[in-house]
């Protein structure tokens, strides 16, 4: 039996959490020798110190496994003598020997291993842990998780001729139920039985009859090398850490004596300044000083740890300074890695189980022989990148081959440090645990932010999509008010130039260019006008349904601006129309003026109807109930128009050509009352199918104008419903054809009955496509992420996020140049400043959207990369 402590024992960290889960050792392995450990605090639990054996090349409980600590009385305890504590170590040669437990209130409380207590029965070592043996149970349990037979050759080779949109997809589709379907796979743990005397008494006496007669020479080569391999892979870690401060460490015992590189690994960890130190210690006390202000850092990072001073780091006890690197990488690496409330470590293992279920040659049980062959890592590198690697092409004997491979590519395609080697986990029997927790976290944090960045880039392409509509309607309204307002330009200025020659037959020849210009240029002009205005309108609606800002189109080309050019032209009719008149009158004055008096007043009731309509702005709802007062006046214009056209034709037997009274004829009037009530028909429609289509968020903007304009075509009766006929001609143009059986049986569904189909009822029919929405703030954040915090966006950022090429040309055409400062390897390259673009696009009130928590407007990154 063993009975020496080693004169300086080692540090062995135990963090509080799930108990002796995955922990890849058996239980003999766990319970050898004797050191001491120390151990840091758990938010409402008890600092637990656990002393376990040979130089801590064993730990018996896992880094994450937690001690049920028992109700015990706070008794003073009595100090032991060097032979009694002997005693104890002789008495028990393997195990725990004791538990100390450090409360806030109270000195610690040695509970001797050899008593016979309940106490002691309490603070025993764990059960042995299951480790997923090959028995029956666990083949059982092993299939019921989701998976997908192996891709075929004609697949891969399709694969690897996909664009970079299509990996994704396929990616997705790979693993799309795996995230959400695959349950937990938990070890089980056999809980400790009730003290048996006749149990414990086999169980010590076949412990010491199985011992080695030299224990001490067989665990040292093993205790090398776990601590070489840890060294090693911790000393990488610690050098991707502390690049930014362009130092590097080669041997981790000696160069963090000084305690200067372990103030910068601190540093660079938190992004905090620990204060003033000795750059450049020279005294043994300087090293002290510069240990001691470390350590203290950690502590006040909520890491309370026993038994590790200042003197261990300068000594360089290699053990405790392994424990202490093991614990920082615990703090800043792995335990932001959550997942359904498990611990870090349970929640890493999820996740590499999830990925990894669809492939029937790898399974993932723990974090050390489980990754021997090499084919969970390329099976990590084929679910998130099949364009790096052929998984189906893989010798799958050739462990130290596919090994390499996963390291190299994760390296120089990915940027994952190679912390590992392959004789590290390829090797050994058992390759060690932390070490390759370590690693297989930096492929976690890889690929997490590679599915974040893509996540970014699609939003992107969603937002230019959504707003193609609405830039293409602006674009046409500017085009359209441009043209018209020139052709009444030169209209008006054709008439000013026109002369008389004094003759009856040219004033009535004139006077029939005048009457035919109104019954045909000029009505095409009035619609054109009601079109514009409607379409402005509509503009201003779309972009306020997406809390965009309105659209005010340039001053020359507003509705303003049309008003005042439409009152000269009816100024200019006017005139003309007098001039013309002039020649012709007759003495049935009265007649004209009767005529014109109900013309005059009838059209300014038609404008200023005209003008509500075209004027309607605000909420959707607001305007709807509008339009409807005002469709509520359109039957007494009717009865009126009835009577005007009783004078007129009173006139026409009167041989009256023309009234110098009123510019209007009873054809026009009519002809604009029509219009009107189309604008109003028209305007109700459109009103309802906003809100149609603001409840349908399963749509896409671009869906909805598709299915809209469809229904708009196959509408020709204007009564915004469609007919069996017209219901299957409009399906069939949006490609789905069916039997004239299955066509009636829609219809009748959809329309619950009737024999015509509403908006809403085609726009429901249509709703099986997925919805999405698309704000202003969240094309503002994606922005963000695809230029990784940049207050600009280059080319090659949108490329990275996988941005099409087409979107990309878009906007790099629509958003303007940044001339601010910007980062070193972005110069000489094209930098687009997305952030004035969305200040320009988003409304007002949506502006403070754009802030961040800290009140920044501007990205978090400066121009010289440092945040």
């Amino acid at each position: 039996m063993l009975s020496v402590l080693p004169s300086r024992p080692a540090l062995m960290v135990l963090p509080l959490g799930n108990s002796g889960r995955n922990s890849g050792q058996n239980s003999g392995e766990r319970n050898r020798g004797v050191s001491r450990g120390a151990s840091y605090e758990s938010p409402g639990q008890p600092i637990v110190d656990v002393r376990y054996t040979l130089a801590g090349a064993f730990p018996i409980l896992e880094p994450d496994a937690h001690i049920p600590l028992p109700d015990t009385p706070k008794t003073p305890t009595t100090p032991k003598t060097p032979s009694s504590a002997s005693s104890d170590r002789n008495s028990t040669c393997y195990g725990l020997t004791s538990v100390y437990v450090s409360t806030p209130d109270s000195s610690p409380i040695s509970t001797p291993s050899s008593s016979s207590s309940r106490r002691r029965a309490r603070t025993t070592s764990p059960a042995p842990v299951n480790n997923h043996g090959n028995d029956d149970n666990h083949n059982k349990s092993r299939h019921n998780y989701p998976s997908s037979p192996p891709r075929s050759r004609r697949t891969r080779s399709v694969v690897s001729n996909r664009s970079q949109p299509e990996l994704h997809a396929a990616r997705l589709q790979r693993s799309a139920t795996l995230s959400t379907s695959t349950p937990a796979r938990k070890d089980s743990v056999r809980e400790p039985k009730a003290n048996n005397p006749k149990r414990r008494s086999l169980s010590s006496t076949a412990s010491a009859d199985s011992a080695p007669e030299h224990p001490g020479s067989n665990l040292t080569k093993m205790d090398d090398k776990w601590i070489i391999v840890q060294q090693k892979t911790f000393t990488k870690w610690l050098n991707t850490k502390i690049e930014p401060r362009g130092v590097q460490v080669k041997d981790l015992v000696t160069d963090l004596s000084d305690g200067v590189i372990l103030i910068h690994l601190l540093e660079c960890l938190s992004n905090e300044l620990l204060g003033r130190y000795a750059a450049r210690p020279k005294l043994r006390v300087q090293k002290f000083e510069n240990a001691n202000i470390a350590l203290n850092f950690v502590k006040s990072r909520g890491i309370a740890m026993i038994n590790i001073g200042a003197e261990d780091v300068v000594d360089g006890n290699r053990k405790i300074i392994l424990g202490l690197i093991w614990t920082l990488i615990l703090r800043f690496t792995i335990s932001d890695i959550n997942a359904e409330g498990m611990t870090a470590k349970e929640g890493l293992l999820l996740w590499c189980q999830r990925k990894t279920a669809c492939y029937d040659e790898v399974e993932v049980r723990d974090f050390s022989a489980s990754w021997n062959d090499g084919l969970a890592f390329c099976a990590l590198l084929d679910i998130h990148r099949p364009d790096l690697i052929d998984y189906d092409a893989l010798d799958k004997s050739d462990h130290r081959g596919n090994m390499q491979m996963a390291f190299d590519i994760a390296h120089k395609e990915i940027g994952i440090p190679a912390l590992l080697d392959v004789e590290d986990v390829c090797d050994v029997t058992r390759p060690d645990e932390k070490s390759l927790m370590t690693y297989i976290a930096y492929w976690f944090h890889a690929f997490s932010q590679m599915e974040k960045v893509e996540n970014a880039g699609r939003r992107v392409e969603k937002f230019v999509n959504n707003m193609q509509g609405a830039w293409e309607m602006q674009s046409a309204y500017e085009r359209r008010m441009a043209a018209l307002l020139q052709q009444i330009r030169e209209q008006i200025e054709k008439w000013h130039q026109a002369k008389f020659e004094g003759t009856y037959v040219d004033a009535k020849q004139q006077a029939s260019e005048f009457a035919s210009h109104k019954r045909g240029k000029k009505r095409v002009w009035v619609a054109e006008k009601s079109d514009l205005a409607t379409l402005l309108g509509n503009i201003k609606t779309k972009l306020g349904t997406y809390r965009l800002r309105a659209y005010e189109p340039p001053p020359e080309l507003s509705l303003e601006t049309m008003e005042t050019e439409w009152a000269n032209l009816t100024k200019s009719e006017m005139m003309r129309g007098q001039l013309i008149n002039e020649t012709i009158r007759d003495i049935k004055n009265a007649l004209r003026k009767s005529f014109a008096d109900k013309a005059n007043d009838f059209a300014l009731a038609l404008n200023t109807m005209q003008v509500a309509i075209s004027g309607l702005e605000g909420e959707v709802e607001d305007q709807l109930l509008h339009v409807r007062r005002l469709s509520s006046n359109l039957p007494p214009l009717d009865a009126y128009l009835e009577k005007i056209a009783a004078v007129d034709e009173k006139c026409e037997e009167a041989n009256i050509e023309e009234n110098d009274f009123t510019t209007y004829t009873y054809d026009e009037l009519s002809y604009e009352l029509g219009l009107v009530k189309s604008s109003v028909q028209k305007k109700l429609a459109f009103l309802d199918n906003q809100m149609v289509a603001r409840s349908m968020t399963n749509l896409t903007p671009i869906q909805l104008e598709e299915f809209e304009s469809v229904f708009r075509h196959f509408d020709r009766d204007d009564t915004n419903s469609l007919s069996e006929l017209e219901f299957s001609a409009a399906l069939a143009s949006l490609g789905l054809v069916f039997s004239e059986d299955e066509m009636h049986d829609y219809f009748l569904e959809t329309s619950h009955g009737r024999e015509r189909v509403s908006f809403e009822q085609f726009i429901r029919f249509m709703v099986d496509v997925t919805e999405d929405q698309n704000t202003a703030e969240q094309v503002f954040q994606s922005f963000r992420e695809v230029s990784d915090g940049k207050p600009y966006v280059t080319e090659m950022d949108l490329r990275h996020s996988l941005v099409p090429d087409e979107v990309i040309e878009q906007l790099c055409n629509i958003v303007p140049l940044h001339h601010g400062p910007d980062m070193a390897e972005d110069r000489g390259v094209p930098q687009y400043d997305y952030i004035g673009f969305m200040e320009k696009l988003i409304s007002p009130g949506a502006g403070a959207a754009l802030h961040d928590t800290n009140g920044r407007s501007s990205p978090t990154k400066t121009p010289n990369g440092v945040h």
